[in-house]
């Protein structure tokens, strides 16, 4: 079993998709093993973004980040990291295949509803910003 992490960003909040969202999580087969609420500071999308910190589009980026709610869960199941980036589709809304979370829900490559890790190490650290408090299992 995999872990990814997932994010319901804040437009998708805003537009009151997270049942939705959740639902397309389920029926793609993902075990929802963590699920919070929260709203980041400034500081804090800037600490979890940091790898982004010398792109054009971080200041942006982390303003948005920190603009409303978030919904954060980890999602496990075979394949996690590369089913759930299936399943949200390219970051470009506009290049998102039809049926991805990205191309139903997103309006932008910043407000594009979702995000999800992108590797087995980058799953394993973003898991840990967001959930410090817990005891998790070493992501394989």
């Amino acid at each position: 079993m995999e872990k990814t992490l997932a994010i319901i960003k804040p437009d998708a909040v805003k537009k009151g998709l997270i049942g939705k969202i959740i639902q397309r999580i389920e029926e793609e087969g993902f075990k929802i093993s963590g699920l919070k609420m929260l709203h980041l500071t400034k500081e804090d999308a800037k600490a979890f973004y940091i790898v982004h910190k010398d792109k054009s589009f971080y200041d942006s980026l982390t303003d948005f980040m920190s603009s409303g709610e978030i919904v954060v869960m980890i999602l496990e199941r075979e394949n996690a990291i590369s089913h759930w980036r299936k399943v949200m589709g390219a970051t470009d809304p506009a290049l998102a295949e039809p049926g991805t979370i990205r191309h139903e829900f997103g309006s932008s490559v910043e407000r594009n509803a979702v995000h999800g890790s992108d590797s087995p190490s980058t799953a394993e650290w973003e898991i840990s910003f967001f959930y410090k408090d817990m005891q998790l299992e070493k992501i394989k």
